[in-house]
């Protein structure tokens, strides 16, 4: 693909992040529909946020000559991932596979703080932590 097909499809490097992590953020229905139970479909989604946190946050420092379309860009995900988020844990409520008092920005920030330490032990298996956090949530 030359420059210019790129540009025309994603003016900005934002652009193109959202573009590569949409069916990342979209996966939550479907992932519902193709789980065994609620809170399977729960622990892939969480799985796909944690290669979608550790990979964003290397682009994203990578990409940061273009930071006014970053600015914008962590709300972006926020705004679409927490209802996503909280559809998958109102399924598992309701299957009563997990506790009730969770909140969606509650659980993405306790996932997105064991990835944001990734980078300072590489030693660390964060999707074992991540396990470790779903299943305090049983």
């Amino acid at each position: 693909m030359g420059m210019g097909t790129m540009y025309r499809h994603f003016p900005t490097r934002a652009d193109l992040i959202v573009a590569v992590y949409r069916h990342q953020v979209e996966a939550g229905p479907a992932l519902l529909a193709e789980a065994s139970t609620p809170f399977g479909a729960l622990q892939s989604w969480v799985h796909l946020f944690v290669d979608f946190l550790t990979t964003k946050h290397g682009l994203a420092a990578a990409l940061q000559s273009d930071k006014p379309s970053f600015d914008a860009l962590h709300s972006y995900f926020l705004e679409r991932l927490i209802p996503v988020c909280e559809q998958l844990l109102e399924a598992a409520r309701q299957a009563e596979e997990i506790r009730s008092d969770i909140q969606a920005l509650e659980l993405m920030w306790g996932v997105g703080s064991l990835c944001i330490n990734r980078s300072k032990d590489l030693q660390i298996d964060v999707r074992r932590l991540v396990d470790l956090l779903l299943a305090g949530l049983r």
